[in-house]
């Protein structure tokens, strides 16, 4: 067998497979290396993708090629609309998938993706030469394999010196019944890159049969039913199954304080932070005590019948017994009967500080990192960085510069901004808030924003090239129409004079009130019209916003500029001038801890300081 590729890829979760088929759509030789084959695509924690931010991130991947909508569409047995009467820029799909066929549809696009090997083994070791890492070493006890290539990501997910913890047992693995990459998290940490360590946790299953539904609150999904891809339908999904709503009890929360002291979190057993936006139960219980009862979502994982239920809102590492006591305090799960424990894990990271925007390390050339070994959680932050670490390895191989989306036009951009820029405290997930230019970063326009340049990347195929320009020719028409057609020439009531488009604006005005001839009739078209003519005048003032800040962040802060002598500044940002000695406004602008009022006063003194200096010239 060849050795020699253009890209290996370490990793079969949601980064490794994106960054695989990316890397391979570019056109270059790709080899996959996994554990296991049957685990690739799997959902380790809830079998559900999109939400808030997350959703805009899969909507994105699509938008350049990605796989993870096209999955969704295909697995998901409920989807939802989240903020559906809230404004458009924060509108987000959510689809709750059957676990097996997720995997099996990610399966099938990775078999038949050209320019693409998948092999099932174990990487022990990165393999470096002057300086750049050059291939992979695979099972060392066994002598193993080397395999070559110019360059290399690494997705490791949780699997780095992975530790599970169930009360006081510990449990080495990179997830239940998976083991640890334990010899490769040695060799990396050899490498002088910068560690530290993270959480995360997953809930208890419960079996479907022994939960008793009549005492739950049912939670549809919605009618009509969101698409996740640009290139997909509704036709595409499976059959849909409803989920359901309990909480908690006080009787919970006394059985959860009474198990603390047996709490890998609470003990000090656990060193890494672990992420704020979803605690465990643990942490909900003690940090509001004040509560009564949370809320769980309890979501069916297949369709089958007797399927098992992943009850949203309940991650926990307490002891098995206090899993079970717990549990059957909740309405509905008297009777509940666990069959997967639910539990914490501990796992190294990286600090994504060191990584280039590429997401290419700094001092390994040729090392690329995407997923959850730069201390982000969830299954679409990692895709995201899969798919821009896949493509930028391929760019690599074949001497091209890297590509990454900016802050402006993708929340991606956003995202790897972060990491790269400001670095991880906790584990990083998206959120809308994020985003300076929310308004135009929308689910309902990814496409418009960056299938144009994936297709320059050749990350975009013919079938959905045809598409979008389809799409694009479409909207841009339909924009001109209601530019120019007036209010009187259709039956709404409004100032006879007033251009359609412009009586969009309205809060209370929408679209399809209009009945007009030859109107569009697909949803995702309709949200982006509407999007278009409602935030018109609020988009134009982020643009202009932008581009006085554009010229500010381009003020350049000399050498020998004494921070100090600045009135109105913190002791900390000083500080953070000190350590960091940005040479820009924009570089200022990404250390975490400078806030914007203290770089408008840094921005005036530099000001001042110019104008000064030119009085003084004449």
């Amino acid at each position: 067998m060849d050795n020699r590729f253009d890209v290996i890829v370490i990793g079969g979760g949601h980064a490794g497979t994106e960054a695989a088929l990316a890397a391979a759509r570019s056109g270059v030789q790709t080899l996959l290396l996994t554990q296991n084959k049957n685990t690739l695509g799997q959902m380790s924690c809830n079998p559900a993708i999109g939400g808030v931010g997350k959703g805009h991130l899969v909507k994105e991947i699509d938008a350049l090629g990605g796989m993870m909508a096209l999955a969704a569409d295909d697995a998901g047995i409920q989807f939802r609309r989240l903020n559906s009467s809230r404004g458009a820029a924060v509108r987000a799909t959510r689809a709750q998938s059957d676990r097996e066929l997720y995997k099996a549809t990610v399966q099938l696009r990775l078999e038949i993706a050209p320019n693409l090997c998948v092999l099932q083994c174990t990487v022990d070791d990165i393999i470096v030469q002057n300086g750049h890492a050059t291939g992979v070493l695979t099972n060392t006890t066994d002598n193993g394999n080397k395999f070559f290539a110019p360059a290399i990501v690494l997705t490791a997910g949780t699997f780095l010196a992975g530790i599970i913890h169930i009360g006081k047992q510990q449990i080495a693995g990179g997830r239940a019944g998976c083991k640890p990459a334990t010899t490769l998290a040695a060799r990396l940490r050899e490498l002088n890159l910068p560690v530290g360590r993270l959480k995360t946790g997953t809930p208890p299953r419960l079996d479907g049969r022994s939960i008793d539904f009549s005492q739950l609150t049912e939670q549809p999904g919605d009618t009509p039913r969101p698409v996740f891809s640009f290139i997909g339908a509704a036709h595409r999904h499976p059959p849909q199954r409803v989920c359901h709503i309990t909480n908690t009890t006080p009787s919970t929360h006394d059985i959860i304080r009474a198990a603390l002291s047996d709490s890998p979190l609470f003990s000090g057993a656990i060193e890494g932070a672990g992420p704020r936006y979803c605690p465990s139960i643990e942490d909900k219980v003690t940090r509001f005590a004040e509560r009564e009862s949370h809320r769980i979502f309890l979501e069916p994982e297949s369709l089958r019948e007797d399927c098992e239920y992943y009850p949203n809102g309940i991650s926990t590492s307490l002891p098995k017994e206090a899993q079970a006591n717990f549990v059957r305090t909740i309405p509905g799960l008297a009777h509940a009967r666990i069959t997967r424990l639910g539990y914490a894990i501990e796992y190294d990271f990286f600090d994504p500080r060191a990584l280039l925007p590429s997401l290419q390390t700094r001092t390994l050339p040729g090392l690329f990192f995407a997923g959850q070994i730069n201390g982000t959680t969830g299954y679409e932050e990692a895709a995201a960085q899969g798919l821009i670490a896949g493509l930028n390895a391929a760019r690599l191989a074949t001497d091209k510069p890297p590509w990454t989306p900016t802050r402006e036009e993708s929340y991606i951009g956003v995202m790897i901004d972060d990491l790269t820029a400001r670095g991880v405290i906790e584990p990083y997930r998206m959120f809308t808030s994020r985003a300076e230019c929310r308004l135009s970063l929308r689910e309902d326009n990814a496409d418009l924003r960056l299938t144009e340049t994936g297709r320059r990347l050749n990350l975009v195929d013919d079938e959905r090239w045809r598409l979008f320009c389809a799409r694009r020719e479409r909207l841009e028409k339909e924009e001109l129409r209601l530019n120019t057609l007036k209010m009187r020439d259709t039956s709404v009531t409004a100032a006879p004079a007033q251009s359609v488009a412009r009586w969009l604006r309205g809060p209370e005005a929408h679209y399809v009130d209009l009945c007009l001839p030859d109107a569009l009739s697909d949803t995702a078209d309709i949200a982006e019209m509407e999007a278009r003519c409602k935030y018109a005048g609020y988009i134009q003032h982020q643009q202009a916003q932008l581009a006085r800040a554009g010229e500010e962040d381009a003020m350049r802060i000399p050498n020998n500029f004494d921070i100090s002598a600045i009135a109105g500044l913190s002791h900390e940002v000083q500080e953070l001038f000190h350590r960091h000695h940005p040479v820009s406004i924009r570089q200022a602008r990404r250390i975490s801890g400078i806030t914007p009022a203290a770089l408008a006063i840094v921005a005036a003194h530099l000001k001042t300081r110019e104008i000064t200096d030119k009085m003084r010239s004449v």
